[in-house]
């Protein structure tokens, strides 16, 4: 679909400076990358999201309201840094809602998720400094969205490898499957070659990421097999030479089998952090959510997890006030909390989003109602996460040094655990990119307080 085409005017014959600004998932953290990529490949100069620029790309989150609102105020922010620079708008946001985004004052283009990585040739065809006066936008239907091979991140130490995209379930309160299609795999392959590429350039972890990551499926496997794919090719991965580890995004409780925790078990290479989207604790409300699974399958899940891998840490995606939750359902989803020891949840109020089966349901939670429930969540969450850091003093474990020490002084924290902790080192501070062995000595808030052992 496109509202309307480019202002016949003339267009930027020299690029200048350009940034890209990420809201949202792990997913547009690696499309970000390609984009940015792609945009020095054409000569524009890729500077930070502070900094002043010519053109500024936003890619953009959808999953809640304030997700958009944050689309927004980016707009707003990056137009006050360069009142004359370009703005366009790509990402989840623009596909879903490409009207609404190309009303926001300062959008010179919409782009939807299947032209997002041609955004290099979109921002060459802008007309050069002036705005349309109507905004053109350049949105289809997901028919695809093509493999990248990314060389490399500003950071030097993590790198996100997309591995799948789209989602087929279609739960009652979720839009991203409109935004992002039907499930679709990258191939094993190029998965691994990219992996190959990014440890070669001196990455210590790998983060693979889909949006619905535990369906991955790779057309190359025998569907007989009793393994799925998304096994199959961390099996893989832990044999590949190089001095890496390897973390989950966030992941089904559905697609957590015997096999899956065996085989991240079976090696040192796979950090014990799963972030499990949960969701709610009561059974009633996952049903209505129309998850794919119930409150007891959940914690038979999250404790086979914990039976298999030694010393893990879960995070959750967690809800609080879908429509009809009572009070008791919510105290489900607090309990279940408590019980599985979800140290980093991820916690959302409840975010009607139009045209979603859950929006029009009588019952909606009043919502001074779901934020209460949501800063109860939240508390809760970090009591756990204080006993599980308190937990860990005198414990040892391998950190990726992440951050040098602030020129302002000691930096929040230098880097994380295998199990996803942040430590702030005491002493010197190796190189960013090594990975040292550390003995936990302390807590300062949500931080490890750490002395070296050992560095590689």
């Amino acid at each position: 679909m496109v509202v309307s085409d480019f202002a016949r005017a003339p267009t930027r014959s020299t690029p200048g400076r350009a940034a890209v600004i990420t809201l949202g998932c792990k997913v547009n953290t690696f499309e970000s990358a390609v984009m940015a990529q792609r945009l020095a490949e054409d000569h524009w100069t890729v500077v930070g999201s502070r900094d002043t620029a010519d053109l500024y790309v936003i890619n953009s989150c959808t999953v809640t309201a304030e997700a958009d609102r944050q689309t927004r105020q980016a707009t707003r922010r990056v137009l006050r840094q360069n009142p004359s620079a370009q703005v366009i708008v790509t990402g989840c946001y623009a596909q879903n809602e490409p009207a609404g985004c190309a009303t926001i004052p300062g959008v010179s283009l919409v782009l939807g998720n299947d032209h997002k990585l041609a955004v290099a040739q979109a921002a060459r065809e802008l007309p050069r400094d002036s705005r349309p006066d109507q905004v053109p936008v350049r949105v289809d239907r997901l028919s695809s969205l093509p493999a990248a091979l990314l060389n490399g991140y500003e950071s030097r130490t993590r790198a996100f490898v997309q591995i799948q995209q789209g989602c087929d379930q279609s739960c009652t309160f979720c839009v991203i499957h409109r935004a992002r299609g039907q499930s679709r795999s990258f191939d094993r392959q190029s998965v691994l070659r990219q992996i190959h590429t990014f440890v070669d350039q001196g990455y210590r972890e790998i983060v693979l990421c889909g949006v619905d990551l535990g369906s991955y499926s790779d057309l190359s496997d025998d569907k007989q097999q009793e393994i799925t794919s998304l096994t199959r090719l961390l099996q893989e991965i832990a044999v590949l030479p190089g001095d890496f580890r390897v973390r989950l995004s966030s992941i089904d409780p559905v697609h957590i089998d015997d096999l899956l925790l065996s085989t991240l078990a079976q090696s040192n290479r796979f950090c014990p952090y799963l972030h499990v989207s949960l969701q709610s604790g009561s059974t009633l409300i996952l049903k209505r959510m129309k998850r794919r699974y119930d409150a007891v399958f959940l914690m038979e899940r999250l404790e086979a997890a914990r039976e298999r891998i030694g010393s893990l840490v879960l995070g959750a995606d967690v809800m609080a006030g879908f429509p009809t939750e009572t009070e008791s359902d919510f105290r489900c989803t607090l309990e279940i909390l408590r019980k599985a020891n979800i140290v980093y949840p991820h916690v959302f109020a409840y975010s009607a989003r139009p045209g979603t089966p859950a929006a029009r349901i009588p019952r909606q939670v009043p919502r001074d109602e779901r934020r209460r429930r949501a800063a109860e969540l939240r508390q809760v969450g970090q009591h756990l996460r204080a006993e599980a850091l308190a937990g860990m003093i005198l414990n040892t474990g391998h950190l990726l040094v992440e951050r040098a020490p602030e020129p302002s002084g000691p930096a929040t924290y230098h880097g994380r655990l295998e199990n996803y902790m942040p430590v702030r080192l005491r002493g010197p501070i190796p190189p960013v990119g090594a990975i040292l062995e550390v003995m936990v000595t302390g807590v300062d808030g949500d931080v490890l307080i750490a002395e070296a052992l050992s560095a590689d």
